[in-house]
Order: structure tokens, then C-alpha cells, then sequence
């Protein structure tokens, strides 16, 4: 029944299309495929239709003449004698994947049929361009394979992040901005507030009374604000630890977390009356104070030097490079660095405070190295001498300026002002050289100076040197 079924649609299709000349069955094969075979009994290609430009492009016309399985890839012809023989054998027939050789490179992937046609022995073979398939295969495997790796390295530096956060030897916690559940904690926030696994869940802050409770709510609440806010020094109400309380914001699949640091405070030390009354000097002292690590980042300040960079609270400053404001130039800064560290002091550094509106400060500033300690850091000293300066610009405004005096204007005034400045001081120790040689006969000292005795009188009348009262007429 299968096969009496099979003839029925045969004819019907026969009847259907009906007789086909050479031509429209040509015709009709190119609009059927990328590439069609004509093939005789010995499986010789005798005839070539190309269907697409692509596949005209790889010179599928100088096959004609050989034989089919010398024109495919190594690993193609036992495919290709399959198809044959599925072909003559009247087999079902089924479509193979053929890698055709290629003088341009890489091979041609075609996906094949091979029908046999007519009484003759000829065989076609329907051909399908698999590049553009080939192409997005590559694409998706490329996609897959760049997943994967992103998907490792993501991984790979979870997996730092957790050991990193493990073996801090600081407290640290990740805190639910929202609902102020304590998300993550490590080693040591499970030593200083109880079991790390049993504080997973808990509300921050616990275990902390009423007005340190509050004190560290209102420091949540002003970073959420603000972004930033002071550290906090708050008393755990079971043992009556001090702790110093650090956090910042930061978000992730569109939640919000806080990052909150505890860090032990040492009784003896920050309990220490004379630490205290130092620490009270320097805020309350009029020149200006700051500690600034080994990059020169500032780690604390007084009120004397906020108010010289014009800035309001010492938060602003912390953090901030303290060349931002300090120094006449990057190289000023860097050579005081580098003194400090080649020396470990330094006294009278002369040099500019820059305001963070524009107001500008001669100062002079004495530092020291303290590389002992849990952090290496510098400390400076800097006074405000601008009143100073301006006194004695004041009284020596007429006079000229010495040489040691000059130099220190390097970087103050132009190069055009230190010149002028340079050629008077010249030109008056010339004059006051001459005029002693000659016994102060102005007409001797001008003939030694090769000036004219006119000239020399208007050069002593503006240094105001001799008596001019009685000067000579020409």
C-alpha cells in the first residue's frame, strides 16, 4: 500500500507540473538551491548551476570536469559516495553535510541531495550554502565561550572578595539599607559582637544603648543623604567597648546597602588625659595642623587649616591630596615630600597656601616623618607669615632688594619682575664701587662706568645716593 501510494502522488505531481523542457528544468533547479551538480555515472561533474553570487564567487564553474569527490574536503568523500550510492540504489535519500575545498581559504561548508534523473544515469546533486549558518554557529559558540569566561572571572574575584573579607582583621559588615538586616558579616565582627553566623538576620545596630543607637542611626541616615559623614565613637552596652563606626553606601541590582566598619578602640590610649590635651592644643592652635599619610593624603586637620583652604568642615579635607591646596606647583610639593622622607624633617619650608575660592597665603612650613606606628605618616606645621611679609614689604618698598632676598621671590613674582629687580641691585653696587674708587668724583666714576655725567646723576637721584643738591649744570 505504501508503495501503490507513492506512484499516485508521483503521477499527480507529474501531472501537475507537467513537461518540463531543458531550460525551465535548469531554471528551475538554480531557483531550488545554492549550487546544483550535474553528475554521470562515474560520477563526473558535467554541468554547474550556481544559484547564488556568494557561491559564483568561490569558482564553482572549474569543477566541470572532475570528478566529484576530488573537489571536497578529505572528510567529506565518504559522504560523497554515500550519496551516490543512496542516489543509484534508489535509497532513501538523505541531506549530508559536504566541505567543498576552497582556493580562497577556508572550506565551503554545503549541505547536499543527490537525485537521480531520467533513463540516462545522470545524477543532480541540490547544493545549500551553509556560511551564513556556519557564521551564526561561530557567533554562538564566541557568545558562549565569552560567557563563560566572564561567568569564571566573576567567580574567581567573588572568591577573593570573600577571603579578602574573611581574613580583614577589621569588623565589617553589609547592612540592608532598608530594613537595617545585617546581610553579611565576617571573622572579626563575629569576635567583637558575638558569633559572625548567629549575626546574619539580626537589626543593626544591636547591643548598643539608646543614645548610641541613635548617634549611629543619624550617621546612616546622613550618608544616605550626603554620601559621606564622620566616623562615630560609640560604647557596645554588654562589655562597654569603645568602637569607632565608618560606613558607606553603595548599590546593587537596584538595592542599597551599607558597608559598616568597626574598629576597636584602645582604652589606655584614647582615654589618656595627655592625649587629649594634645590632641585639644592642636585643633585649638592658630597655625595650622595636618597629619597626612605616606601619599600625602590628608588624614586629619585643625580648624587653622580648614579655614586657610576655605573649606568648612574637616571632613571636606580628609582624603584629599594635600597638594590641592598646598604648594605654588605639583614640583613645589614634591621636592617638600621628598625632603621629608630623605631627611625625616624639615623647618621653614617656605612655600603658598591656595584656597579652594582663590585666596592665596605665603606660609612656612615645618614637618616631621613618623614612620613607627600601625600607619607611617607626616606631620606639618603650617604658619600663616603673609602679615609678616607684607611689614617689611612695607618698610623696603624704595629699597632694593638683596640677593638672598631675590631668591626668595622665585616663584612669587614673574621672571620679568625679578630681572628689573636684578639689574637694579647690579647697577647700584656699581655706581657705589665707582664713586669709591674715584674719591667720589662723579666725573671719574662716570668715565669708569662709560656713562655720560648726565646719565650718572639720574642713576644716583633715583637710588638716592650722594648729595645732588648742588649738582653741576651741563
Amino acid at each position: 500500500m505504501p508503495t501503490e501510494k507513492y506512484s499516485v502522488d508521483k503521477i499527480q505531481s507529474q501531472n501537475a507540473i507537467g513537461a518540463l523542457d531543458a531550460e525551465s528544468a535548469a531554471t528551475l533547479i538554480a531557483a531550488a538551491s545554492d549550487v546544483a551538480l550535474v553528475l554521470d555515472e562515474e560520477g563526473i561533474i558535467r554541468d554547474v548551476t550556481v544559484g547564488s553570487d556568494e557561491m559564483a564567487q568561490e569558482g564553482c564553474r572549474n569543477w566541470i570536469g572532475l570528478p566529484w569527490i576530488d573537489t571536497v574536503a578529505i572528510d567529506s568523500r565518504p559522504k560523497v559516495e554515500t550519496l551516490l550510492r543512496e542516489a543509484n540504489g534508489k535509497l532513501v535519500r538523505k541531506w549530508r553535510h559536504i566541505n567543498h575545498s576552497s582556493l580562497l581559504g577556508a572550506d565551503i561548508p554545503v549541505l547536499y541531495s543527490a537525485v537521480k534523473v531520467g533513463a540516462s544515469g545522470r545524477v543532480v546533486a541540490f547544493g545549500r550554502d551553509l556560511r551564513a549558518n556556519a557564521a551564526l554557529q561561530q557567533k554562538l559558540v564566541d557568545a558562549q565561550q565569552s560567557m563563560e569566561r566572564h561567568y569564571w572571572r566573576l567567580r574567581h574575584a567573588e572568591t577573593r572578595y570573600r577571603l579578602l573579607f574573611q581574613m580583614s582583621a577589621e569588623a565589617v559588615l553589609i547592612v540592608d539599607a532598608l530594613s537595617r538586616k545585617i546581610l553579611e558579616a565576617n571573622t572579626a565582627a563575629g569576635n567583637l559582637l558575638g558569633d559572625a553566623a548567629k549575626l546574619i538576620g539580626r537589626t543593626f545596630p544591636e547591643g548598643f544603648d539608646a543614645e548610641n543607637s541613635q548617634a549611629i542611626e543619624t550617621l546612616l541616615a546622613s550618608i544616605s543623604a550626603v554620601g559621606r559623614a564622620d566616623e562615630l565613637r560609640v560604647r557596645l552596652a554588654t562589655n562597654q567597648r569603645d568602637f569607632l563606626v565608618s560606613a558607606s553606601l553603595f548599590r546593587q541590582d537596584n538595592a542599597s546597602f551599607f558597608l559598616i566598619r568597626l574598629a576597636s578602640v584602645r582604652g589606655d590610649t584614647a582615654e589618656s588625659p595627655v592625649s587629649r590635651s594634645i590632641l585639644k592644643v592642636m585643633e585649638g592652635a592658630p597655625d595650622a595642623f595636618v597629619v597626612a599619610d605616606v601619599e600625602g593624603r590628608i588624614l586629619t586637620a585643625n580648624r587653622a587649616f580648614i579655614d586657610l583652604a576655605q573649606m568648612t568642615a574637616e571632613g571636606q579635607v580628609r582624603g584629599e591630596l594635600l597638594d590641592r591646596w598646598l604648594g605654588r606647583s605639583g614640583v613645589d610639593f614634591n621636592v617638600l615630600m621628598s625632603s621629608l622622607r630623605q631627611h625625616g624633617t624639615i623647618r621653614l619650608f617656605a612655600s603658598v597656601m591656595r584656597g579652594e575660592y582663590g585666596a592665596v597665603a605665603d606660609v612656612e612650613i615645618s614637618a616631621v616623618s613618623v614612620p613607627q606606628g600601625a600607619q607611617p605618616c607626616f606631620g606639618f606645621s603650617i604658619r600663616n607669615v603673609a602679615p609678616r611679609l607684607n611689614a617689611q614689604a612695607n618698610v623696603e618698598r624704595d629699597q632694593p632688594r638683596s640677593t638672598n632676598q631675590l631668591t626668595e621671590l622665585v616663584g612669587r613674582v614673574s621672571l620679568k619682575e625679578l630681572v628689573r629687580e636684578s639689574v637694579d641691585l647690579v647697577e647700584r653696587r656699581c655706581i657705589e664701587a665707582a664713586l669709591e674708587l674715584s674719591g667720589d668724583n662723579r666725573a671719574s666714576a662716570a668715565e669708569m662706568l662709560g656713562l655720560s655725567r648726565q646719565s650718572l646723576y639720574n642713576k644716583l637721584r633715583r637710588y638716592g645716593l650722594g648729595d645732588l643738591e648742588l649738582e653741576p649744570a651741563e
